[in-house]
């Protein structure tokens, strides 16, 4: 076989000009190339990924080199050893048949393997499971680890719970040598609140009633966010508050919860409950380990809470969808406050006659009025008054505009903001690999090492998290404009056929969702009786004054 021509792929997780640096992966290829392969200089193309993970193909230069091979960029592929190319078996085989599918042999020096051999396609599979074999077990001993420094009940960062700070503090190991840990410290204003909610459910034994009363008085949570029935059930559930005893830690085990550790009347820590992606594990993966802090609520009130909300689950209703009748579900809200407005229906008639329903502020429900008391307005009246306002828009004008929004979409979708984003995660991520990999190899009885390691990965962690916030804002808002931008052609035929059409349908859904496709948000303002009508591409409001009373 003449070889014409040869692409070298070099790898590394870390930028170093150490050892096998991506300098060193591409000279070492070019001179086996150019004594076994009569290659010259020239002869070659250069694919080189420098601070990317083996674990998985999401390399830019990997992913050009694929598209490469497609093309019949080169004859054979060369690289400095198995791994650069993948170190999971299912891609390193993918890339293999691709290869063989285009003719294109593979070489890697190191191990001396050869595709262009039965031989050597064999030994290249087999070693191919011998490096996903390291992977894994390297991944097993991270997870080994993690979890023997997870048993010790210490704090291992994060989001301190409601009521907990945490606070470094320094021991001697048997050995008499200083270590240190952290571990969560209360925080005597929060720790009232979170007392106060396990009071009020034991008081309501409902959590849509706490969470009205904590709105009510205006009872915020650690960020000073208003809590939500979600925060409520989570603090509700959460074993890091309880005083450990032996109750307890049956309940947890025979829920299929590891525990360790011997109850003291310390709160519980609980560890594995999701894996590297934020994926939520079962319980019999869930470990509960006896805390470094003192329990606040007693064993027989947390279990009791416990009861009740397992039986509060089982009883619970199915949640009942969008009403059948009303037209502005999900795009109503209130003009006073902010918050989307809900169906609720009056009382029933005597002469067994339908009930009228009106829109409500959620706020106002949830706070029993002390947030928000924007009065409710009438559905029916309030969506007539809406259709007839549409009816009598400019249609001509409006889509002047949606193509004016269509056109700013398309220029939204191409910035890069995601790109750099996306690059500085990427960063992050390779550098938390690196570092489980050190931890991987880290004594487990090296606590100052794991501990250093672990408040790294941490702290990489966090900004991952903020980084992630970022990008879904961006992300949100790039698929807005995307969306924005395929709906002109249906929101344009929405408003050619409003008219003729709307009143002849008698499907709610169908009425609803060609509202939907014109209008993206309507205010309602009880006091005054204004109604603002936003439609999708318009920068303008509608304002209907008054509408209803």
């Amino acid at each position: 076989m003449i070889i014409i021509k040869a692409a070298i792929y070099s790898r590394k997780s870390l930028f170093t000009g150490k050892g096998e640096s991506i300098e060193n992966q591409i000279q070492l290829c070019k001179e086996y190339g150019e004594k076994n392969l009569n290659l010259k200089n020239d002869n070659f193309i250069i694919y080189e990924d420098e601070g990317f993970s083996g674990g998985n193909t999401n390399r830019p230069k990997f992913q050009e080199l694929l598209k490469d091979v497609k093309k019949r960029k080169f004859d054979v592929l060369m690289c400095y050893r198995l791994d650069r190319i993948s170190r999971n078996v299912a891609d390193f085989s993918t890339t293999l048949e691709l290869l063989q599918q285009h003719n294109i042999s593979f070489v890697s020096i190191k191990e001396q393997f050869d595709t262009s051999t039965p031989m050597g396609k064999a030994m290249v599979y087999i070693s191919s499971v011998f490096a996903q074999l390291e992977r894994e077990t390297i991944a097993e001993r991270i997870r080994d680890n993690m979890i023997q420094l997870a048993k010790t009940g210490r704090w291992l960062g994060g989001q301190t719970p409601l009521g907990f700070d945490s606070q470094k503090i320094l021991y001697y190991n048997s050995e008499m040598k200083e270590k240190s840990m952290y571990k969560l410290s209360p925080v005597k204003e929060e720790l009232k609140k979170v007392k106060l909610i396990y009071n009020k459910y034991i008081e309501f034994g409902s959590i849509s009633l706490v969470l009205k009363y904590l709105l009510s008085n205006n009872i915020r949570g650690k960020n000073g966010g208003d809590f939500a029935s979600m925060s409520i059930n989570d603090i509700l559930r959460n074993p890091v508050y309880v005083k450990s005893d032996d109750g307890v830690f049956k309940y947890l085990s025979d829920s299929g919860i590891i525990t360790c550790g011997t109850p003291n009347g310390n709160g519980i820590m609980t560890y594995n409950k999701r894996n590297s992606k934020y994926v939520p594990k079962k319980k019999t993966e869930w470990i509960a380990a006896i805390g470094k802090h003192e329990g606040v609520i007693d064993s027989n009130t947390w279990l009791e809470v416990q009861f009740r909300l397992n039986k509060n689950k089982k009883k619970a209703n199915p949640r009942q969808g969008t009403s059948k009748k009303s037209l502005l579900s999900g795009v109503l809200k209130c003009a006073l406050c902010g918050a989307p407005m809900r169906v609720c229906y009056g009382r029933p008639k005597k002469d067994g006659s339908e009930r009228i329903y009106y829109y409500m502020c959620t706020m106002k429900a949830h706070s029993a009025k002390s947030r928000c008391d924007n009065p409710n307005v009438k559905g029916p009246e309030l969506e007539k008054a809406i259709i007839e306002n549409i009816k009598q828009l400019n249609t001509t004008k409006i889509l002047k505009e949606l193509q004016v929004a269509k056109n700013e979409a398309a220029v939204s979708i191409e910035n890069n903001f995601t790109e750099t984003i996306t690059k500085e995660i990427k960063d992050k991520s390779d550098q938390i690999n690196t570092l489980l990999e050190q931890l991987a190899h880290t004594n487990a009885n090296n606590s100052i090492a794991s501990e250093f390691i672990t408040s790294k990965i941490e702290s990489l962690g966090n900004e991952i998290k903020k980084l992630n916030l970022k990008l879904e804002k961006s992300k949100d808002t790039k698929q807005e404009n995307i969306q924005k931008k395929l709906n002109f052609e249906i929101i344009e035929k929405s408003l050619h056929e409003f008219n003729s059409s709307f009143d002849m349908i008698k499907d709610t859904s169908k009425k609803r969702l060609i509202l939907e496709n014109i209008i993206d948000k309507v205010y309602w303002n009880g006091n005054t009786g204004d109604v603002d009508i936003q439609l999708w591409g318009s920068k303008k409001k509608h304002t209907l004054r008054p509408v209803v009373r």
